[in-house]
């Protein structure tokens, strides 16, 4: 996942809306969101190479979601899959207030990564690359990509600025509209890139919110809206190389019955 923005009760009726794109190679196997078969209290896609997911919700509600830490140069490759820090919070009993200690200790054995854990009390950011591991997540919109939370990148002011002017109109939220502000092709000027020490042309290249290339680009974009009644409605609409949609999936949790329903 490596472009998320995330709204914690800055709209009347939804608590919580994140809307994310997950880039990645397309020749790594990936299975599109579904309920797990091992885990059949778990929505979400899953990486079939390492197992584990970037973005995902548990029939009690919780939610988490991933992010990778850029830094080349600084990567090991024996390190443990940082997916599975998201699957692990969805499959065992910690809710996000408990499921962050919990990790702090082993936090350093993983490549560098970002995580929002929520639940129906509470939500929170931890990233073993920020200042302080981890923190409650302010009311607001977010912005995460592959630095710290809220980073100015390009790409994150300009689809933070564009679901806070969406949220702000007063209506209840289009998922539509969220996915077409995530659809945007639009490289960033030169001069606004950062410099996390890839070569400027692929930092250019990385500098749209979708990703459009034949090797790496974006797979899959996804909302998620969780309601004030108990409802959260999960969509996503996975890509080919040429941003073409290939698969749609829709659900929605009651999180008081904790039972998934698919919608057509």
């Amino acid at each position: 996942m490596c472009l998320a923005v995330i709204a914690r009760r800055a709209h009347d009726r939804f608590g919580l809306i994140i809307v994310a794109n997950r880039d990645e190679y397309h020749a790594r196997p990936t299975q599109a969101a579904q309920l797990w078969h091992d885990h059949p209290q778990v929505l979400a896609g899953r990486d079939l190479r390492a197992g584990g997911t970037w973005l995902g919700l548990s029939a009690s509600g919780k939610i988490g979601l991933l992010t990778n830490y850029r830094e080349p140069g600084n990567q090991n490759p024996a390190a443990p899959s940082r997916g599975a820090l998201v699957s692990d919070f969805l499959t065992h009993p910690q809710d996000a207030r408990q499921y962050a200690p919990a990790i702090h200790s082993v936090a350093n054995r993983f490549n560098g990564f970002n995580l929002l854990l929520a639940d129906a009390s509470s939500a929170h950011y931890v990233s073993n690359r920020a200042k302080q591991f981890e923190t409650c997540l302010a009311d607001g919109v977010h912005g995460l990509s592959n630095a710290t939370l809220d980073i100015a990148w390009p790409k994150v002011t300009r689809t933070q600025a564009a679901v806070t002017q969406l949220l702000s109109d007063g209506m209840a939220p289009d998922a539509e509209g969220l996915f077409e502000i995530f659809r945007d092709t639009r490289l960033a000027q030169r001069t606004e890139l950062p410099d996390t020490g890839l070569p400027p042309a692929r930092e250019l290249q990385l500098s749209s919110p979708f990703i459009l290339d034949n090797q790496y680009g974006t797979r899959c974009t996804t909302v998620v809206m969780v309601d004030h009644c108990g409802k959260t409605y999960f969509e996503e609409r996975t890509f080919n190389t040429r941003g073409e949609v290939i698969n749609q999936v829709k659900w929605q949790l009651d999180t008081f019955k904790q039972v998934f329903s698919p919608l057509t």
